[in-house]
């Protein structure tokens, strides 16, 4: 899984997969976090980058993965001012240059052996590769009863307004090739642009980023995992969700006026 031509721009690409991981006031788990993923791309073989995208945190996260870039090329620091976990992954997202770009949690919420199933899928034909939390061969370890809740209470929304067929539009992983990432992000109107914020933002743009998928009628494949809930959570359940319900109106909206299409 080494460096190959991209047949539509001539330019090598370096590694087969480009990892971004949104970091905000991470330093207590942040270095255990690329150890972890450096040992599993060893060990599998994978030739993959990690981009690292620091959303303006006031602690010494990003000095930390700076001087983690510094023993491990494949490792890399982007520093941002604070703007939330959107506007950080669509960051890392638009620096990638794997064949194929996804990203993932600090938290390794989701196990790290889905990175190999993921790759295999879009290796195969899959245009965007997502892990969910919800159907058979899935399940939740740890999480709260009312977050749960609250989780399945907005999921039901999504599915009834925009993604019927998508159980768990709202896990922290999603892998897709080069040319899905370019297609997708130019259509993308949530958080693009560079508004700083003074407190950490949970969203819905994850649901932007398969709404336009379908409407542009790339093939999603749904990876069921096992998944843990971290008990560093930033989601504010109240704030957070308000937010979600308001992201998910503008995609309709804008899902009706025609905007997402070509």
């Amino acid at each position: 899984m080494g460096s190959r031509i991209d047949q539509d721009t001539g330019s090598t690409l370096t590694s087969s997969l480009s990892i971004v991981i949104p970091v905000y006031n991470e330093s207590q788990r942040i270095v255990q976090t690329l150890e972890d993923l450096l040992a599993y791309l060893d060990d599998t073989g994978i030739a993959g980058d990690i981009i690292t995208v620091d959303d303006g945190s006031t602690d010494n996260t990003a000095d930390l993965v700076d001087a983690k870039s510094k023993q491990d090329g494949r490792v890399r620091i982007v520093r941002l001012a604070h703007g939330g976990k959107a506007r950080a992954v669509l960051s890392g997202l638009r620096q990638a240059t794997g064949a194929f770009v996804g990203f993932m949690d600090a938290d390794l919420a989701t196990p790290l052996s889905t990175l190999s199933p993921t790759l295999s899928a879009l290796q195969i034909g899959s245009d965007v590769v997502i892990a969910s939390r919800e159907g058979s061969g899935s399940s939740r370890l740890g999480e709260p009863w009312y977050r749960h809740a609250m989780g399945r209470v907005f999921n039901g929304i999504v599915r009834l307004t925009l993604l019927p067929s998508i159980q768990d539009s709202q896990c922290g992983f999603k892998f897709m090739t080069r040319a899905a990432r370019d297609q997708i992000l130019s259509k993308v109107r949530l958080y693009a642009s560079d508004e700083v914020v003074d407190q950490p933002r949970v969203t819905a743009f994850d649901v932007e980023l398969l709404y336009i998928a379908r409407v542009l009628g790339l093939s999603v494949k749904i990876i069921p995992v096992t998944w843990r809930y971290g008990d560093q959570s930033k989601v504010n359940p109240i704030r957070d969700t308000l937010q979600n319900l308001e992201d998910v109106l503008k995609v309709w909206v804008n899902g009706r006026r025609g905007l997402y299409r070509s």
